[in-house]
């Protein structure tokens, strides 16, 4: 009894069955590892999915950190709003503070009818029908003049900070009264404006000048009048016999620019392009007025 016990414990013992039957079939083991391999398979292929379903987003947050430029970018719809925005606010500060620079000189009125109401000797009045630049239709009348030029003449031989001024003295009609005055007259048709500072230099003040320069332009009163003054420097003063007009009669003298700004402050001078061109003169200069 003992015997058959122990036979029976051997061969019911799991380790002595495998090690028996291994070398007796050859189907049984065969079936047993491949079913271990498709199990250790499939493990593998769980935990690699599980790995992967872990470690993406963690690898998306890195890439992401590793483009993330050090300060944000705007996105290109914003951006051009913002461009054309920050155009819009320009040109408007341009049109308030009146510098539409280039637009004024290439927009022109349309003239629907032009009439001449009066022709002298120095202008003529015309009588205007016109469509401004803004679409505005209106009626002017205008004095039309073929432009006058103004002489500053000026003798810096001595003492350049404060030099010599050629002035003269003459009696005006339209002002009712005497007035202190650069030398200045209009423009012959088809004289250049150089040419004709010349002229009028010479013709009122005897004076010649070895150097011209022009100093600034502009319209005594364009409301009404489309007569334009070009300033002319002239230095370098060589006198001579002046040869004035019969209509004309001028009393000159020379006076230093010092005495002239003394002039305007005590409203001595108020010819409007004497006052212009001494002022912005002497602002080239350097000097300032006494207060």
């Amino acid at each position: 009894m003992r015997a058959k016990k122990k036979s029976a414990e051997k061969s019911t013992s799991p380790v002595t069955a495998d090690k028996t039957a291994a070398p007796a079939a050859a189907s049984g083991p065969a079936k047993t590892g491949t079913a271990s391999k498709a199990g250790k398979l499939a493990r593998a292929a769980k935990s690699s999915a599980k790995t992967a379903k872990t470690e993406t987003p963690k690898a998306v947050k890195a890439a992401k950190r590793s483009i993330a430029p050090s300060e944000p970018v705007q996105p290109p719809a914003k951006a051009a709003k913002k461009s054309t925005d920050a155009k819009k606010l320009k040109s408007a500060s341009a049109l308030k503070a009146g510098t539409r620079a280039g637009a004024d000189k290439d927009e022109k009125e349309q003239i629907l009818d032009s009439q001449v109401v009066y022709e002298g000797k120095l202008f003529r009045v015309l009588r205007d029908h016109i469509i401004e630049p803004g679409g505005r239709e209106s009626h002017r009348e205008v004095i039309r003049h073929n432009g006058s030029v103004v002489i500053l003449a000026v003798d810096a031989s001595k003492r350049k900070k404060d030099p010599w001024i050629v002035i003269e003295r003459q009696y005006r009609h339209a002002a009712g009264q005497f007035l202190w005055e650069l030398p200045a007259g209009k423009l012959d048709a088809g004289e250049t404006p150089v040419d004709g500072a010349k002229r009028e230099l010479a013709e009122e003040t005897g004076y010649q000048a070895r150097k011209w320069s022009p100093l600034i332009e502009y319209y005594a009163s364009p409301g009404f009048l489309g007569e334009s003054m070009k300033v002319f420097l002239a230095e370098g003063l060589v006198a001579g016999d002046a040869h004035p007009e019969e209509d004309e009669h001028i009393d000159f003298r020379l006076v230093r620019l010092s005495n002239v700004l003394e002039m305007v402050d005590k409203g001595k001078i108020i010819d409007g392009k004497t006052l212009t061109t001494i002022l912005l003169y002497a602002r080239q200069l350097g000097l300032k007025r006494k207060k």
